[in-house]
């Protein structure tokens, strides 16, 4: 497997530890869970800092820069992060992963349009929310502009399979008789399954009734790669980008 690193020159710390493509991926998710409220998806959202960049006030190297996000900086609204020091390792990889991943095609969109798209030609509240409208079996996409940049908005479209984070892995069931049931996994224990299906109904199966049961391994979400012009994705990703969570009101 292929080994990412993303260090700072004066950094030891990562250049130490090798972090899997996986590990990075842990890292932007515990990013997102837990920093982008104050400092955005960007890492840049405060002022004289931008931590995609290493631009910091307090720390100038990846030691420091662990140390800040593991115990937080007393007299600042910068709380200490409940993270192990590899946890905390991973942020700091995805934070380097930042810089080079960009922001997208670089084609400017247009909201607007990309909205038409989102709602008519690309059917996307079939499976997707926004605010009050739309279906709940795909992830709610209400805040999704402060949760995701626009490359990875873009990423997602074009190659849904390419990240799939865990709470958004259909689950299958095959029952008895040889019915097929996917959807969202609600709940699962011992002894059941909950899932929401493609109806939207909530649907409950016995564990010991069925033939098989598990994770779906692709996306549900179909590429667009295909279907929809660089423009047009564009657009939609402009669009996705404006919903930080007002629409929900």
């Amino acid at each position: 497997m292929r080994i990412c690193l993303f260090f700072l020159a004066a950094g030891a710390l990562l250049a130490q530890h090798s972090y899997t493509p996986s590990d990075v991926q842990d890292g932007g998710k515990l990013f997102r869970s837990n920093c982008v409220e104050c400092h955005g998806v960007d890492g840049n959202l405060v002022s004289g800092i931008d931590l995609a960049h290493g631009k910091f006030r307090r720390a100038s190297t990846d030691e420091e820069l662990i140390s800040v996000i593991r115990n937080g900086i007393p007299g600042t609204p910068m709380p200490p992060g409940n993270f192990t020091e590899f946890q905390a390792g991973t942020i700091v990889a995805y934070l380097r992963s930042l810089a080079s991943v960009g922001s997208g095609s670089g084609i400017a969109g247009d909201p607007a349009q990309g909205k038409v798209l989102f709602e008519g030609t690309g059917k996307c509240l079939t499976c997707h929310r926004v605010g009050s409208t739309g279906s709940r079996l795909g992830p709610d996409l209400t805040a999704i502009g402060s949760q995701r940049r626009p490359a990875m908005l873009e990423k997602s479209i074009l190659d849904p399979n390419a990240e799939i984070l865990p709470q958004n892995r259909f689950y299958r069931v095959v029952t008895s008789d040889g019915k097929t049931v996917t959807g969202r996994l609600l709940n699962r224990d011992t002894f059941s399954v909950q899932l929401l299906d493609s109806n939207e109904r909530i649907r409950s199966f016995m564990i010991a009734n069925l033939r098989e049961h598990g994770f779906v391994d692709k996306s549900p979400m179909p590429s667009y790669a295909n279907k929809l012009t660089p423009q047009q994705v564009a657009d939609v990703v402009a669009y996705l980008e404006t919903l930080k969570g007002i629409a929900a009101q």
